[in-house]
């Protein structure tokens, strides 16, 4: 899994935060930066945390293009409304619309027009781009609002919406659109892909009136109504000024909610969001301030912060109304917002405690997301997409961002609904729960990655044991106190790393450290032993004592990084990115061993 947003949490220290604005910082962030290679991010149109992510979309197949769109692609398929960032799955890209020169591709899949990257550009809130063929694309967006502004080289100016637009993962289930009058249309995608049963809805609104338009791929229509899981619309426009503008408004919950949405925009022209937009990109990057005269880094650095702020994403209307993965439309208490995209595995290591610094008045809104998760499914998320529960990656990782909030005496949440959550989540009848209980770790012989999950789960048991003893709630502290050792049933001390062990006790042979595979039987999930066997974050000193001392584990950690640079195995795992020896730097296991020195 790809997370360009951990460098800013790595390099935190480096910085001061400052309240006064001296300098324009969104000069400094190139959405651009992790298009390319395995980043998978989307250049778009964005607010900091919006539900609506405007960007283009390649229609290229492939796990490069898990965010629609890859630096390497030189043409494009039209703009998707919705994008998922870093991610190693993919999904959403709801909505797709495509400016046309003309129709004759109009009944195909996809229709590309070629682009140079030097007719390309990107800021904060706003993405460009032209057309070999002439038209110029221009994107931005408020928190549910995505903002189009086309301008067409020839007198007709031809539109398509495709809401059976999909790629990879992601599949069109059933889909409708309306023209509703002369200059708005809605509708609707259902879809199954990473979300299973996923509901957007959409109202659109144009700026000049439609002169024709036709259903493409219809199952049934019925005069100004179409649907199918293939339904496109074909619009034409005949504007003076050759240029169209659409604002699309989203919603989860149906289509008069996201006309409601249009609010957001109001009677604002482009320009006014494209500034609006800016100025909500600058609120957030004031908050970390750094001193340097390497713009190269100053780049790197506020690009990163800035993908910081791109999920978890609204999933909400403005009244906190959102629909669940049951179907049923619900309502945040007093009209709160709900977010989705917890990615858990990704970002409790580091981008979660960095939020607890610059987003303290999100973070129990993001808390209160994941309590309404809980009151929705009897556990916290593991990973929440769309609210439907992924199960992707290992570990309980909800727990401990609550309990990092907790500890810190962050309020805006029921503390004890809180801990009732983590509690019933660490006893959960699924995910090799009870076979954890049950053996004090995780057989390899009954699931696989057991050391990764073994060891990520004593660390969570080991952080609801610190609410507990701040709630007083002794006898949970010493129950999860002693779930947090479990590490130790892991350790060989012959080979001083963590390895599986099967449901009788007996380490897994063969043993090789530097093994990586990447499947679910795996031992260790995306990385080898060295890069797992260091997961014992909360209690260093006992640790170090399964070495023979703290000289000892730093001889280890040294080791670490001296080691050789390859992996063994058929199916190696293609995350493990950025070896330093075994230290992978681009990859969330290493992400903490640089701190151990410190300890």
């Amino acid at each position: 899994m790809k997370q360009l947003s951990i460098l800013a949490a790595c390099v935190f220290t480096l910085v001061s935060v400052k309240h006064a604005q001296s300098q324009q910082l969104t000069k400094y962030v190139d959405p651009f930066l992790g298009t390319g290679g395995h980043g998978h991010t989307y250049p778009g149109a964005v607010v900091p945390f919006g539900m609506v992510q405007l960007s283009p979309d390649n229609g290229t197949e492939g796990w490069d293009w898990c965010s629609g769109y890859h630096y390497s692609s030189d043409s494009i398929a039209g703009f998707s409304h919705t994008h998922l960032n870093g991610t190693g799955i993919g999904d959403w890209c709801d909505i797709s619309m495509q400016p046309l020169i003309d129709t004759n591709q109009v009944n195909e899949r996809f229709i590309k027009y070629a682009f140079s990257h030097q007719q390309e550009s990107a800021k904060p809130g706003y993405y460009q781009v032209q057309f070999k063929n002439g038209i110029n694309c221009e994107l931005t967006a408020t928190e549910r609002c995505g903002f189009h502004r086309y301008q067409f080289p020839g007198k007709t100016q031809w539109i398509r919406i495709d809401l059976g637009f999909h790629i990879n993962w992601d599949k069109t289930t059933a889909a409708s659109i309306q023209v509703v009058d002369d200059y708005t249309i809605s509708g609707y995608r259902y879809s199954t892909g990473w979300a299973k049963n996923q509901r957007i809805y959409f109202t659109a609104r144009f700026n000049h009136k439609i002169r024709y338009y036709r259903f493409i791929n219809t199952q049934t229509s019925k005069d100004r109504n179409a649907q199918g899981t293939d339904v496109k619309l074909l619009i034409a426009f005949d504007a003076p000024d050759q240029t169209i503008t659409v604002q699309t408004g989203l919603s989860t919950v149906d289509e008069s909610k996201a006309a409601q949405a249009l609010q957001e925009i109001g009677t604002d022209s482009f320009e006014q969001i494209v500034i609006k937009a800016a100025n909500k990109w600058e609120k957030e990057l004031q908050k970390v301030r750094i001193t340097t005269n390497d713009k190269a880094f100053a780049t790197r650095f506020y690009t990163a912060l800035y993908r910081t702020c791109l999920a978890p994403s609204l999933y909400s209307d403005a009244d906190g109304k959102y629909r669940n993965q049951d179907n049923r439309v619900l309502q945040m208490p007093n009209g709160q917002p709900r977010y989705t995209i917890f990615s858990l595995w990704d970002t409790f290591r580091a981008l979660n405690p960095l939020f607890t610094i610059t987003q303290s008045q999100r973070v129990p809104e993001f808390i209160n997301s994941m309590l309404q998760y809980y009151d929705d499914n009897g556990f916290l998320p593991v990973w929440d997409i769309s609210s439907w529960e992924a199960n992707t990656m290992t570990g309980y990782h909800a727990i401990p961002v609550i309990s990092d909030a907790i500890l810190k005496g962050m309020k805006g949440f029921d503390l004890e609904k809180a801990y009732t959550a983590m509690r019933k989540s660490a006893f959960q009848q699924q995910r090799g729960t009870p076979d954890y209980i049950k053996y004090g770790y995780l057989p390899q012989d009954k699931h696989g990655w057991s050391v990764t999950i073994t060891l990520e789960y004593a660390y969570d048991d080991w952080c609801i044991a610190q609410v507990a003893k701040k709630l007083g709630k002794l006898e949970d502290y010493q129950l999860f106190l002693k779930r947090a050792k479990s590490y130790q049933q892991l350790f060989d001390a012959k080979t001083g790393f963590m390895r599986a062990k099967n449901s009788k006790g007996v380490f897994v042979e063969p043993f090789d450290p530097l093994l990586s595979e990447h499947g679910f039987d795996g031992q260790y999930i995306e990385g080898t032993a060295w890069q797992h066997s260091f997961f014992v974050p909360h209690d260093l000193d006992g640790f170090a004592q399964l070495y023979g001392g703290k000289t000892k584990l730093i001889a280890k950690l040294d080791s670490l990084f001296a080691a050789p640079s390859v992996l063994h195995g058929d199916n190696t795992s293609i995350d493990v990115t950025g070896l330093i020896g075994q230290y992978a730097h681009g990859n969330e296991p290493s992400h903490h061993i640089i701190y151990m020195y410190s300890a």
